[in-house]
Protein backbone atom coordinates (compact mmCIF):
# COMPACT_ATOMS: atom_id res chain seq x y z
CA UNK A 1 0.00 0.00 0.00
CA UNK A 2 1.69 3.21 -1.25
CA UNK A 3 2.64 5.44 2.01
CA UNK A 4 -0.04 8.17 1.53
CA UNK A 5 -3.13 6.16 1.20
CA UNK A 6 -1.41 4.23 4.57
CA UNK A 7 -0.94 7.97 6.48
CA UNK A 8 -4.09 9.51 5.53
CA UNK A 9 -6.24 6.61 6.48
CA UNK A 10 -9.10 8.27 4.13
CA UNK A 11 -9.52 4.00 3.45
CA UNK A 12 -12.11 4.55 0.08
CA UNK A 13 -10.59 1.90 -2.21
CA UNK A 14 -13.61 0.18 -3.23
CA UNK A 15 -14.47 3.92 -4.09
CA UNK A 16 -11.62 4.68 -6.42
CA UNK A 17 -12.21 1.31 -8.45
CA UNK A 18 -15.83 3.09 -9.67
CA UNK A 19 -14.33 6.52 -9.89
CA UNK A 20 -10.49 6.03 -11.55
CA UNK A 21 -12.24 4.44 -14.61
CA UNK A 22 -14.38 7.66 -15.08
CA UNK A 23 -11.54 9.78 -14.64
CA UNK A 24 -8.34 8.00 -16.09
CA UNK A 25 -10.06 8.24 -19.65
CA UNK A 26 -10.04 11.87 -19.30
CA UNK A 27 -6.27 12.52 -18.57
CA UNK A 28 -4.12 14.50 -20.34
CA UNK A 29 -0.67 14.11 -21.26
CA UNK A 30 2.13 16.22 -18.89
CA UNK A 31 1.13 18.92 -17.42
CA UNK A 32 3.18 22.24 -16.42
CA UNK A 33 2.50 24.67 -13.55
CA UNK A 34 5.74 27.15 -14.24
CA UNK A 35 3.25 30.09 -14.81
CA UNK A 36 -0.47 28.95 -13.64
CA UNK A 37 -3.53 30.85 -14.31
CA UNK A 38 -4.83 29.43 -11.01
CA UNK A 39 -3.87 27.05 -7.95
CA UNK A 40 -5.14 23.63 -8.67
CA UNK A 41 -5.00 21.55 -5.71
CA UNK A 42 -5.65 17.63 -5.70
CA UNK A 43 -8.06 16.67 -3.05
CA UNK A 44 -10.44 13.95 -1.63
CA UNK A 45 -13.92 15.04 -2.02
CA UNK A 46 -14.82 13.34 1.22
CA UNK A 47 -12.00 13.21 3.91
CA UNK A 48 -12.45 15.42 6.84
CA UNK A 49 -10.89 16.80 8.72
CA UNK A 50 -8.36 17.62 5.81
CA UNK A 51 -10.93 17.69 2.61
CA UNK A 52 -13.88 17.61 1.18
CA UNK A 53 -16.44 19.12 -1.58
CA UNK A 54 -17.59 21.89 0.69
CA UNK A 55 -13.75 23.29 1.21
CA UNK A 56 -14.61 22.29 5.12
CA UNK A 57 -11.42 20.79 5.99
CA UNK A 58 -8.21 22.33 6.99
CA UNK A 59 -6.01 21.38 3.83
CA UNK A 60 -9.31 23.28 1.89
CA UNK A 61 -8.37 26.40 4.15
CA UNK A 62 -4.34 25.99 3.91
CA UNK A 63 -5.04 25.99 0.00
CA UNK A 64 -6.98 29.06 0.13
CA UNK A 65 -4.06 30.60 2.05
CA UNK A 66 -1.55 29.79 -0.38
CA UNK A 67 -4.21 30.92 -3.42
CA UNK A 68 -4.30 34.41 -1.22
CA UNK A 69 -0.12 34.58 -0.78
CA UNK A 70 0.28 33.62 -5.13
CA UNK A 71 -2.67 35.97 -6.11
CA UNK A 72 -4.46 32.78 -7.54
CA UNK A 73 -7.80 31.51 -7.77
CA UNK A 74 -7.99 28.04 -5.96
CA UNK A 75 -9.75 24.88 -8.30
CA UNK A 76 -9.73 21.00 -7.14
CA UNK A 77 -9.42 18.32 -9.28
CA UNK A 78 -11.55 15.66 -6.66
CA UNK A 79 -10.58 11.88 -6.62
CA UNK A 80 -10.56 9.75 -3.75
CA UNK A 81 -7.02 9.54 -1.47
CA UNK A 82 -6.57 5.71 -2.85
CA UNK A 83 -3.71 4.24 -5.39
CA UNK A 84 -4.05 6.44 -8.21
CA UNK A 85 -4.07 9.72 -6.22
CA UNK A 86 -1.03 11.12 -7.31
CA UNK A 87 -0.55 9.15 -10.79
CA UNK A 88 -4.22 10.21 -11.93
CA UNK A 89 -4.80 13.82 -10.64
CA UNK A 90 -0.78 15.32 -10.34
CA UNK A 91 1.17 13.49 -12.59
CA UNK A 92 -1.69 13.31 -15.24
CA UNK A 93 -1.43 17.32 -15.27
CA UNK A 94 -5.07 17.24 -13.92
CA UNK A 95 -3.46 19.34 -10.74
CA UNK A 96 -0.36 21.33 -9.56
CA UNK A 97 -0.39 20.63 -5.56
CA UNK A 98 -1.03 17.83 -2.99
CA UNK A 99 -1.45 20.04 0.16
CA UNK A 100 -0.66 16.59 2.53
CA UNK A 101 1.65 13.92 2.20
CA UNK A 102 4.37 12.30 3.84
CA UNK A 103 8.06 13.15 3.75
CA UNK A 104 10.01 11.88 0.99
CA UNK A 105 7.09 10.42 -0.85
CA UNK A 106 8.63 9.01 -3.63
CA UNK A 107 5.82 9.43 -6.42
CA UNK A 108 6.54 13.54 -6.27
CA UNK A 109 9.00 15.91 -4.59
CA UNK A 110 7.68 17.04 -1.50
CA UNK A 111 8.79 20.07 0.34
CA UNK A 112 10.09 21.35 3.93
CA UNK A 113 8.01 19.46 6.15
CA UNK A 114 5.04 22.38 7.84
CA UNK A 115 3.94 20.04 10.56
CA UNK A 116 4.34 17.07 12.69
CA UNK A 117 1.44 14.72 13.82
CA UNK A 118 1.31 10.83 15.09
CA UNK A 119 -1.45 8.31 16.21
CA UNK A 120 -2.89 8.77 19.73
CA UNK A 121 -4.68 6.50 21.97
CA UNK A 122 -8.08 7.98 23.07
CA UNK A 123 -10.23 7.49 26.11
CA UNK A 124 -13.00 8.95 28.38
CA UNK A 125 -11.58 12.30 29.98
CA UNK A 126 -13.67 11.21 34.11
CA UNK A 127 -11.68 7.32 32.71
CA UNK A 128 -8.04 8.07 31.87
CA UNK A 129 -6.10 5.12 30.10
CA UNK A 130 -2.62 4.52 30.52
CA UNK A 131 -0.38 5.14 27.31
CA UNK A 132 1.84 2.66 28.48
CA UNK A 133 0.76 -0.47 26.96
CA UNK A 134 2.92 -2.67 29.45
CA UNK A 135 0.21 -1.72 32.11
CA UNK A 136 -1.49 -5.03 32.90
CA UNK A 137 -4.79 -3.02 33.68
CA UNK A 138 -4.51 -2.35 29.21
CA UNK A 139 -5.10 -6.67 28.86
CA UNK A 140 -9.08 -6.43 30.21
CA UNK A 141 -9.76 -3.31 28.51
CA UNK A 142 -11.68 -3.12 24.89
CA UNK A 143 -9.57 -1.27 22.58
CA UNK A 144 -10.09 -0.04 19.25
CA UNK A 145 -8.01 0.24 16.36
CA UNK A 146 -8.43 0.80 12.69
CA UNK A 147 -7.16 -2.36 10.45
CA UNK A 148 -4.25 -2.64 9.46
CA UNK A 149 -2.63 0.60 10.19
CA UNK A 150 0.40 1.21 12.72
CA UNK A 151 -1.49 0.62 16.05
CA UNK A 152 -2.44 -2.95 15.38
CA UNK A 153 1.11 -3.72 15.18
CA UNK A 154 1.34 -2.29 19.13
CA UNK A 155 -1.37 -4.16 20.42
CA UNK A 156 -0.43 -7.25 19.06
CA UNK A 157 3.13 -7.06 20.16
CA UNK A 158 1.90 -6.08 24.16
CA UNK A 159 -0.45 -9.01 23.72
CA UNK A 160 -3.63 -6.87 23.84
CA UNK A 161 -5.61 -7.97 20.39
CA UNK A 162 -7.50 -11.05 22.11
CA UNK A 163 -9.95 -7.88 23.40
CA UNK A 164 -9.67 -5.15 21.01
CA UNK A 165 -12.36 -4.50 18.68
CA UNK A 166 -11.51 -4.07 15.01
CA UNK A 167 -12.80 -0.64 12.68
CA UNK A 168 -12.26 -1.74 8.88
CA UNK A 169 -9.99 -0.44 6.82
CA UNK A 170 -11.53 -0.25 3.46
CA UNK A 171 -15.08 1.43 2.90
CA UNK A 172 -16.81 3.79 0.92
CA UNK A 173 -15.71 7.51 2.68
CA UNK A 174 -19.05 8.97 1.19
CA UNK A 175 -21.18 7.10 3.83
CA UNK A 176 -18.48 5.95 6.38
CA UNK A 177 -15.68 6.77 7.89
CA UNK A 178 -13.92 4.23 10.45
CA UNK A 179 -12.01 6.54 12.79
CA UNK A 180 -15.19 9.19 13.61
CA UNK A 181 -17.36 5.67 14.46
CA UNK A 182 -14.39 4.57 17.03
CA UNK A 183 -14.37 7.61 18.77
CA UNK A 184 -18.17 7.70 19.08
CA UNK A 185 -18.08 4.59 20.79
CA UNK A 186 -15.28 5.40 23.25
CA UNK A 187 -17.78 8.56 23.98
CA UNK A 188 -20.47 5.94 24.75
CA UNK A 189 -18.59 4.09 26.26
CA UNK A 190 -19.02 0.78 23.97
CA UNK A 191 -15.73 0.62 23.92
CA UNK A 192 -13.12 1.57 26.57
CA UNK A 193 -10.40 3.51 24.28
CA UNK A 194 -9.47 3.89 20.82
CA UNK A 195 -6.06 4.57 18.95
CA UNK A 196 -6.58 6.19 16.08
CA UNK A 197 -4.52 8.81 13.46
CA UNK A 198 -3.92 12.29 15.53
CA UNK A 199 -5.43 14.61 12.92
CA UNK A 200 -8.84 12.81 13.14
CA UNK A 201 -8.96 12.55 16.67
CA UNK A 202 -8.28 16.30 17.70
CA UNK A 203 -11.05 17.46 14.82
CA UNK A 204 -13.88 15.57 16.17
CA UNK A 205 -13.31 15.31 19.79
CA UNK A 206 -13.55 19.29 19.16
CA UNK A 207 -15.88 18.87 16.51
CA UNK A 208 -18.23 17.18 18.13
CA UNK A 209 -17.62 18.26 21.54
CA UNK A 210 -16.70 14.76 23.04
CA UNK A 211 -15.91 14.45 26.38
CA UNK A 212 -12.58 12.41 25.88
CA UNK A 213 -8.65 13.22 25.81
CA UNK A 214 -5.48 11.55 24.10
CA UNK A 215 -2.32 10.91 24.84
CA UNK A 216 0.89 10.56 22.01
CA UNK A 217 1.56 6.83 20.83
CA UNK A 218 5.12 6.16 21.46
CA UNK A 219 7.53 4.74 19.07
CA UNK A 220 8.90 0.75 19.78
CA UNK A 221 11.94 -0.35 18.14
CA UNK A 222 11.21 -2.34 15.44
CA UNK A 223 7.70 -1.74 15.10
CA UNK A 224 6.27 0.94 12.37
CA UNK A 225 6.40 4.72 12.58
CA UNK A 226 3.70 6.25 14.56
CA UNK A 227 4.82 9.78 13.97
CA UNK A 228 5.16 11.60 10.67
CA UNK A 229 6.73 14.80 9.13
CA UNK A 230 3.99 16.42 6.97
CA UNK A 231 4.85 18.60 3.88
CA UNK A 232 2.80 19.30 0.63
CA UNK A 233 3.80 17.74 -3.17
CA UNK A 234 4.49 19.10 -6.44
CA UNK A 235 5.34 17.12 -9.96
CA UNK A 236 9.04 15.70 -10.21
CA UNK A 237 10.63 18.02 -12.87
CA UNK A 238 8.75 21.24 -12.01
CA UNK A 239 11.69 23.00 -9.95
CA UNK A 240 10.07 26.57 -10.61
CA UNK A 241 6.70 25.96 -9.21
CA UNK A 242 8.15 23.96 -6.53
CA UNK A 243 10.56 27.02 -5.19
CA UNK A 244 7.09 28.64 -5.60
CA UNK A 245 5.60 26.79 -2.74
CA UNK A 246 8.35 26.44 -0.44
CA UNK A 247 8.75 30.08 -0.92
CA UNK A 248 5.21 30.32 0.64
CA UNK A 249 5.32 27.74 3.33
CA UNK A 250 8.24 30.32 4.47
CA UNK A 251 6.17 33.26 4.48
CA UNK A 252 2.97 31.25 5.83
CA UNK A 253 4.11 29.15 8.37
CA UNK A 254 2.47 30.78 11.13
CA UNK A 255 -0.92 31.28 9.52
CA UNK A 256 -0.83 27.66 8.73
CA UNK A 257 -0.11 26.19 11.95
CA UNK A 258 -2.50 28.28 13.63
CA UNK A 259 -5.41 26.59 10.78
CA UNK A 260 -3.77 23.37 11.97
CA UNK A 261 -4.75 24.45 15.97
CA UNK A 262 -7.77 25.15 15.09
CA UNK A 263 -8.58 22.01 14.14
CA UNK A 264 -7.41 20.34 16.57
CA UNK A 265 -4.41 18.76 15.33
CA UNK A 266 -2.04 17.42 17.72
CA UNK A 267 1.12 18.89 16.97
CA UNK A 268 4.82 17.19 17.62
CA UNK A 269 7.81 18.81 18.20
CA UNK A 270 11.23 17.34 16.55
CA UNK A 271 11.48 14.88 19.32
CA UNK A 272 8.08 13.39 18.85
CA UNK A 273 6.63 15.18 22.28
CA UNK A 274 3.38 17.86 21.77
CA UNK A 275 4.57 20.95 20.38
CA UNK A 276 3.88 24.00 23.05
CA UNK A 277 1.61 27.09 21.91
Amino acid sequence: MPIRTFLRLTLSAALALALGKAVWAEVPAGGHAATPSALRVCADPHNLPFSDEKAEGFENKIAELIGQDLSLPVEYFWFPQVIGFVRVGLNGGHCDLVIGTVVGDELMQTTTPYYRTGYVLVFPRDKPVSANLDDPALKALHIGVVSGTPPSNLLVHHGLMAKAKPYDLTVDTRVENPAHQMLLDVASGAIDAGMVWGPFAGYYIKHDKLPLAMAPLRQEPGLPPLTYQIAMGTRHGDPAWHQRIEAVLQRRQQDITAILRDYGVPLLDDKGEPAKP
